[in-house]
């Protein structure tokens, strides 16, 4: 038999009733302490200045819900020096301020929440004989992140994309509670710089390659380790090979091909390119053609296959638009272009030591991205300078005494 004591859902409340609601659940009425603790002077007070019903849900009983009907008085303070009249009794043990359920159901919705998630998590709770929607579990898991006030330790850093390939931001993990700890708008070193001194108890600083996020760990956080993730490792590792079995943009491809064969290849990738702006002006010239017949943007997107918006766009102008670039970065080495143009002219080809001048500079890149700048440059000029060079040697063999 279930006693009154059963029905309690928690050691302060004394239960008066239970009994059946008109929905087919459970209504258990109770009240609290015949007394109040004031919080500012800590004097008990049984003088009662009025009270209110709060209504929470609490654990299901035999496959139906239970809702505690409990009576919170509002007490008065008998002190003369408290500086607070009234207050309200306090059951923080039951259930938090404003909630509508009691704790130990929103431990439930917790525990179900992070094993398996919104929807799943709702239907399991129906199932259990709690009503709660997909989005008060979510809310419960946002609640439970808030909560971590615990100073991180060991974060991930990387960006992440609020409109991708135009607007960019910085995400930080911590790695250790794999909870998201902040979302920066932007992903600069100024901004990235001044979360981190904000965070004075970092060790570990997960990251990539990219030397923005290097930098900024080295001026908002030097005493922290940097150190590359599982993902980045795997992703540069797939990069290499990339390089490697590319014929374009590799340093070392002299290794697999010849100069002439890379300077072949290059010359390819060029006609591609042609080809392409050729094909992209063509399409161009049959949507205008389209469009002086009197079709739509719907009917000329129907017949050649594109969006509305994107032949909404073409039509705005008078020949093909170019592709928009990104803009240069500090993070780039053709942001120094002219810069490194001009000690290139000098007689200063070797990549480290130009290295070395950009990065006084303010350069943030790494040797790898400027070699690949480099070795363009060198592969330009052995294509203008061979048949000069094969002329002046076969002009030495000619004018050499006895050859013939």
């Amino acid at each position: 038999m279930i006693s009154k004591h059963h029905w309690s859902p928690g050691s302060d409340v004394s239960v008066q009733s239970v009994e059946r609601s008109r929905c087919g659940g459970w209504i258990v009425s109770g009240v609290l302490t015949p007394s109040g603790i004031c919080p500012d002077c800590g004097l008990y007070s049984r003088r009662r200045h009025g009270w209110r019903r709060r209504r929470l849900q609490d654990y299901p009983a035999h496959g139906d819900e239970v809702t505690v009907d409990l009576a919170v008085c509002r007490w008065r303070c008998l002190t003369p020096a408290c500086p607070r009249r009234t207050f309200s009794e306090q059951i923080a043990s039951i259930a938090r301020p404003f909630a509508r359920r009691t704790s130990r159901v929103g431990e439930i919705i917790r525990h179900l929440a992070h094993a398996a998630g919104g929807r799943p998590a709702e239907r399991l709770l129906h199932l259990l004989g709690l009503g709660v929607s997909d989005d008060t579990v979510l809310r419960e898991l946002k609640k439970c992140a808030q909560r971590t006030a615990e100073p991180p330790t060991v974060i991930g850093i990387d960006d992440w994309s609020w409109r991708k390939s135009q607007t960019y931001g910085t995400i930080i993990v911590d790695l250790e509670r794999r909870v998201v700890i902040d979302i920066l708008e932007d992903r600069d070193v100024v901004t990235c710089t001044n979360w981190l001194k904000r965070h004075p108890d970092l060790e570990v600083i997960s990251r990539d390659r990219c030397g923005l996020y290097a930098q900024a760990a080295r001026q908002g956080a030097p005493q922290a380790k940097q150190v590359a993730d599982r993902f980045h490792i795997v992703q540069n590792l797939r990069q290499a090979f990339e390089e490697q079995m590319n014929l374009h943009g590799r340093v070392t491809g002299r290794a697999l091909l010849s100069d002439a064969d890379n300077i072949t290849a290059a010359g390819s990738l060029l006609k591609s390119r042609l080809a392409h702006r050729t094909s992209r002006e063509k399409i161009f010239t049959t949507i205008y053609a389209l469009r002086n017949q009197g079709l739509t943007c719907n009917e000329i997107g129907r017949q050649t296959g594109f969006p509305r918006r994107s032949i909404a766009k073409w039509l705005q102008f008078d020949t093909p638009p170019d592709r928009r670039r990104a803009a240069l970065k500090p993070t780039s080495p053709w942001y120094f272009e002219e810069y490194l143009s001009q000690r290139w002219k000098e007689g200063i080809r070797t990549g480290s030591a130009l290295f070395v001048l950009i990065r006084e500079r303010g350069y943030e890149g790494s040797l790898t991205h400027l070699q690949r700048l480099l070795a363009g440059w060198r592969r330009a000029e052995k294509q203008t300078k061979g048949p000069a060079v094969e002329h002046q040697r076969h002009c030495q063999l000619v004018s050499t005494p006895g050859f013939g």
